[in-house]
């Protein structure tokens, strides 16, 4: 379940988060301070909760939650909810929306737009371009057996990596968040065509590993959000952002 309880100061020590670049969610300049609609959000959550933060470098995906599994990193972002993640962490309430989205090529655009699932893309066996790790609805979990053993999943680390993929006809659809896929292929004047299909959009929360965040601070982070949800604050730098 989703924490909420009265606020109170929390945290004996800074909760660690890995953040890479992932425009325009998170900004990393030259000298590594982070920037973006997450870091944003993320410091204003943890202030209201009386909490500090601590950003470490980013690491590959797997590895990330496998340290987070450690107890070695305290937070993971944007995180869906699922029955097994409940059993190693607590969740927030959520604090914004998320999208994924399938991305094809203009040139094939139109053969692919009647696709409505999973299922299709087995069925007429169209290869996808997917991440490595995240949760994508049912279907896709259902089906994802089936679709790498017929060689149709392609698997990236990051959002660059998966549309310099689909220009080398590793697949016929990216399947990417939204946001981070528009921006960036806006940044290298590339023209993609958003199908009809949207895999998922479902609100995101923060992640709090079980290992190394004590349930009374998630309780207090979990208040504190929904604080700032209720006084509007984290609508304002959504909004800031183009986010929901």
């Amino acid at each position: 379940m989703a924490l909420c309880a009265p606020a109170a100061s929390a945290c004996d020590r800074p909760l660690r988060v890995a953040m890479g670049q992932f425009p325009p969610y998170i900004l990393r300049d030259a000298r590594g301070a982070a920037s973006g609609a997450e870091p944003e959000l993320l410091r204003a959550i943890l202030q209201q909760a009386g909490c500090q933060l601590e950003i470490v470098p980013d690491l590959p995906r797997k590895r990330r939650y496998a340290m987070f599994l450690a107890g070695e990193l305290d937070i993971l972002l944007a995180a869906s909810e699922t029955v097994e993640r409940r059993e190693v962490a607590w969740f927030t309430p959520p604090y914004r929306m998320e999208t994924t989205a399938w991305f094809a090529l203009p040139a094939r655009a139109a053969a692919l737009r009647e696709l409505d699932g999973f299922g299709a893309v087995l069925q007429r066996r169209v290869p996808l371009v997917t991440q490595n790790l995240g949760w994508f609805g049912v279907e896709y979990a259902t089906l994802l057996p089936q679709l790498q053993q017929a060689k149709l999943i392609s698997q990236y680390e990051n959002t660059r990596q998966g549309l310099s993929m689909l220009l080398a006809a590793r697949g016929e659809i990216l399947m990417a968040d939204r946001g981070a896929t528009l921006y960036e292929a806006a940044q290298r004047g590339l023209e993609l065509v958003e199908l009809p299909f949207v895999p998922a959009r479902e609100p995101v929360h923060l992640m709090l590993s079980k290992k190394s965040v004590s349930e009374a601070d998630a309780r207090a982070i979990g208040n504190a959000l929904q604080q700032l949800e209720e006084r509007g604050v984290l609508k304002e730098i959504r909004g800031r952002y183009g986010l929901r």
